[in-house]
């Protein structure tokens, strides 16, 4: 097997400010994929999947605005606005056809991009929020910044509840408490993914798309609403992924890299 795909990082400029992103593999082989981060997080919950991803392709994964190491905007975006913010991104990067894999938010913000740029070839995501009008409102409520004050008296509690609870299937201490800081970052817009997030449409715009689509269905925190997605998909399918959860882009990298590529080239 050929060996890991060397990670590299850089920053480039996008509607005005400083989009950090996570490169690797060669350039010409198949299409470039841009891997989209769950919200809050970073382009870090990749690496795993992006080193043996870029064995045999280029792999972008960049940090969305307000997350990571990317500038915060003056505003909190809408998912159209972190779509065209990485449309941006793509054009300055000469990228040309591409796919993109998004996970939670991101997957809304790449089915956007495929509903704003017809350059997007496929789409794979990793959850579908798909949500009842009541959801929405409690996902708005739930998303509303809080001081930083207010996160440091529950840092160690929410901690182990994200190891034990949430990113269940991680393998490595030390890279889940990583993981676990990104989420702490830029504690005034961490929240504004979520946000956009409850406004937007996924129904609506999936039922609209001419690009394939695959959506991976884990036992995660969104199953539910992962379930409800079938009779959106114009183009696309769903694909069960039993015992699987949060964590499994660390612990399940051949196999998840296998179902990126089966469906990216055939």
């Amino acid at each position: 097997m050929t060996s890991e795909a060397a990670i590299h990082r850089a920053y480039a400029t996008a509607a005005g400010g400083q989009i950090h992103y996570r490169q690797a593999g060669p350039e010409g082989a198949r299409s470039p994929l841009l891997l989209i981060h769950p919200s809050p997080s970073s382009s870090f919950v990749y690496e795993p999947l992006m080193a043996d991803l870029g064995r045999d392709r280029l792999v972008i994964a960049p940090d969305l605005p307000g997350h990571g190491m990317s500038d915060v905007p003056p505003d909190a975006p809408t998912i159209g606005e972190y779509a065209a913010t990485l449309l941006a991104l793509e054009a300055t990067l000469g990228l040309g056809m591409f796919d993109i894999l998004g996970y939670h938010t991101g997957g809304l913000i790449a089915a956007e991009m495929a509903r704003q740029q017809t350059a997007v070839r496929k789409v794979i995501m990793i959850s579908a929020l798909i949500f009842t009008d009541e959801e929405r409102a409690r996902l708005k409520a739930g998303a509303a910044s809080r001081s930083v004050d207010d996160r440091a008296s529950v840092f160690g509690q929410q901690w182990l509840n994200f190891r034990t609870n949430f990113w269940r299937m991680g393998n490595d201490d030390a890279r889940t408490w990583n993981l676990y800081l990104e989420a702490q970052r830029n504690p005034h817009s961490s929240a504004w993914g979520q946000q956009a997030a409850a406004a937007y449409d996924l129904a609506a715009v999936l039922h609209g798309l001419s690009q394939p689509v695959l959506v991976l269905n884990p036992e995660d925190d969104l199953r539910e609403r992962t379930n409800r997605v079938g009779p959106a998909i114009k183009n696309g399918k769903v694909m069960d992924l039993p015992g699987w959860t949060h964590g499994f882009v660390d612990s399940k990298v051949p196999e998840t890299a296998k179902i990126v590529r089966d469906f990216l080239d055939t």
